[in-house]
């Protein structure tokens, strides 16, 4: 294997990701991939990949990783230290390493997920047309681990001439557009209100399944539950504690609980960035 990247520490939750593996829903499984889709497609334009090339998604604390062959990476998402054989380097721009050469994305500082990106990609054997690592099912490759020695693919072009991140609102609390509808006649009229009126917060259960949510109950309008029916990625549904959560990349592809309205899908990479304790708010598109 000459062009390959050995896990030295995989953090405590590394997955290889994609844009995910859609038109499955029908049997069951979901589409996963990168939650923080704008930061995932930026690292790979960085270092010349195409939009489906798979690359690294860290959780909170890292990952330090041996590049075995001279190669170009890139990092973005959540900002946290980067360094190459401990001198510092920028994040959001293509780094040109030498082989041998020890890349460490330190704990994130804000946010939650960062993306490491390599020219080629990383080469695991897709599954269902995807390289993306499913959390709920566990479909596509294993979560990444110490020792891991991961393929990485021949690179196909460049590096774009010029990209750069957009601004993105890191403010908190988090402001999150909603479409109301779906299933909202399950609720009373005073509880969309609340829901547009108040303040959540991010619990510590979320996770690539779902945003957990805690604040003011949303009241049902309806007695009993929903026969099971397809759910959509941003869909924000509430179970009989009136809690709601928004459902992200790993979402079962069914549910019997309602669902009073979906995010838009430009915000839902907030949700992959948003820490336990931190707010949320909804309001109307």
């Amino acid at each position: 294997m000459t062009r390959a990247l050995t896990v030295l520490d995989a953090g405590p939750l590394t997955t290889v990701q994609d844009r995910g593996r859609r038109g499955w829903a029908h049997l069951g499984v979901p589409r996963a991939g990168a939650l923080d889709a704008p930061a995932a497609g930026l690292a790979n334009r960085l270092v010349g990949n195409g939009p489906d090339a798979g690359l690294l998604e860290t959780t909170l604390g890292g990952v330090v990783l041996r590049v075995s062959s001279a190669m170009s990476v890139a990092v973005t998402g959540a900002p946290g230290p980067v360094d190459v054989d401990g001198r510092a380097v920028p994040r959001a721009e293509p780094l040109a390493l030498r082989a041998g050469a020890v890349l460490r994305v330190g704990p994130a500082t804000e946010g939650v997920r960062a993306y490491v990106a390599v020219a080629g990609g990383v080469d695991v054997p897709p599954v269902l047309g995807s390289r993306a690592t499913d959390t709920l099912a566990w479909v596509g490759p294993p979560r990444v681990v110490d020792g891991d020695v991961l393929p990485v693919g021949r690179p196909s072009a460049g590096p774009a001439p010029v990209d750069v991140a957009a601004a993105r609102p890191w403010r908190r609390p988090a402001v999150l557009r909603l479409h109301v509808g779906a299933r909202a006649d399950w609720f009373t009229g005073a509880a969309v209100g609340t829901l547009l009126s108040s303040s959540y917060d991010v619990t510590g259960e979320s996770n690539r399944v779902g945003l957990r949510l805690r604040g003011p109950a949303l009241e049902r309008a309806r007695e009993g539950e929903l026969p099971s029916e397809g759910i959509v990625l941003g869909a924000l549904q509430v179970p009989p504690d009136g809690q709601p959560l928004v459902f992200l990349h790993d979402h079962p592809t069914t549910g019997g609980y309602p669902v009073v309205g979906v995010v838009e899908p430009a915000d839902l990479w907030q949700c992959a960035q948003l820490r336990p304790g931190e707010q949320v708010r909804f309001t109307r598109p």
